[in-house]
């Protein structure tokens, strides 16, 4: 892996995250995450959006002239999406339901956009691709350890409905950590979901902090040792 390959994966997955850095696709992701399956689903759709219209706007960046440029980009994004609710409805109908209007929302997700101007349209289909899955798999994740920590304090389970993702049977998945639970009801709310998300990037910047600071640290230390001698 070269270093081009890791440092656009690192973007989109850590340093330039969408949502904990950027702060783009806020409604859907505070929205959704109220259990590990629904913050899933979303991602996983969200990351397909990305991917496809990433790929199909670098393909077609050369031949679409200037004043067009954005509303192709919507339209490609559209296609997509709409492409992506019809398999939703046609094998996951059940969880097309729960997720409701944040499907067809993702076309007015800022990121999509954002990385069809900003990156798709500058580069090749290989890096694209890359930096929309990357981007995608950087949201889904955040939607995940955001959907975990709300189901937990929320309902004390785990992967509760799982059979809407991953069909009938699948209904051992669900992972009860509380019996008897009461439930948190602050967690399940929107206003949960700011707290949550709110403590998730602070400790993302308190990770940051101590990485920066490693950096220099080891940096620092041949230096310190040339003047030394």
């Amino acid at each position: 892996m070269n270093n081009e390959t890791t440092q656009i994966i690192n973007e989109g997955m850590w340093r330039n995250n969408t949502a904990l850095v950027q702060l783009l696709g806020l409604c859907p992701l505070l929205a959704v995450s109220g259990t590990v399956i629904n913050a899933l689903g979303l991602g996983i759709a969200t990351t397909l959006v990305l991917a496809g219209s990433n790929v199909t706007v670098s393909l077609i960046r050369n031949l679409v002239r200037p004043e067009l440029r954005i509303p192709s980009f919507v339209l490609v994004i559209a296609s997509f999406v709409t492409a992506v609710e019809l398999l939703m409805q046609a094998f996951l109908y059940d969880l097309y339901l729960v997720l409701g209007i944040f499907i067809p929302l993702i076309v007015t997700n800022c990121v999509i956009i954002a990385r069809a101007e900003s990156f798709a349209s500058k580069n090749n289909v290989g890096r694209s691709l890359l930096d929309g899955l990357s981007m995608g798999i950087g949201f889904t994740a955040v939607l995940l350890l955001l959907g975990a920590i709300r189901e937990i304090l929320g309902h004390g389970t785990l992967f509760a409905q799982a059979e809407l993702m991953f069909g009938e049977g699948t209904e051992w998945l669900t992972i009860t950590l509380f019996e008897d639970y009461r439930g948190f009801l602050l967690a399940i709310l929107p206003p949960g979901a700011f707290l949550g998300l709110g403590l998730l990037i602070a400790l993302k910047n308190v990770i940051d902090k101590r990485l920066a600071k490693r950096a220099t640290q080891v940096v620092a230390a041949p230096v310190a040792m040339e003047s030394s001698s």
